[in-house]
């Protein structure tokens, strides 16, 4: 397959078990997973996923100051060359009970190319990138989806 992932953790948030479940799911799929842990800034997932060529960066964040963390991703990655990169955001990205709706709606609108929900499952998350990235979905005997 040999796609490449850079994976992380987005700002002061600490969190590591979903970031390492996460690692441990998309491993096991074949992607190629170049994990830059917890309290990643910004300008070290650009630099990491210029560096390794990238397919997609994956931000996560369960602290709920993820909206504030990821404002300008996307110019950045423009900045340096990777405008088009594939960005994906998930976790409890904002403060409060905001309904999840708006919450992808402000990400989307920030240039990430999907959002996920806390609790969503790793095969969901794996079945979009296996779409996005044009690759086939073995996980339903090879059909899209």
């Amino acid at each position: 397959m040999n796609k490449t992932l850079v994976l992380g953790v987005i700002g002061a948030d600490v969190h590591s078990v979903g970031n390492k479940i996460l690692e441990y799911a998309l491993n096991l799929e074949g992607f190629n997973v170049v994990n830059l842990g917890v309290m990643v800034s910004q300008q070290e997932f650009i630099d990491a996923a210029v560096e390794t060529a990238a397919d997609a960066i994956l931000v996560s964040s369960l602290y709920g100051h993820g909206e504030l963390d990821c404002k300008g991703l996307r110019e950045k990655c423009e900045e340096a060359g990777i405008g088009n990169i594939l960005m994906y955001a998930g976790g409890n990205l904002v403060v409060g009970k905001t309904p999840f709706e708006e919450v992808e709606k402000r990400f989307l609108d920030m240039g990430f190319d999907r959002v996920f929900p806390p609790g969503t499952l790793p095969q969901t998350g794996i079945d979009f990138l296996r779409k996005d990235l044009g690759l086939a979905n073995i996980s339903d005997g090879g059909g899209s989806l």
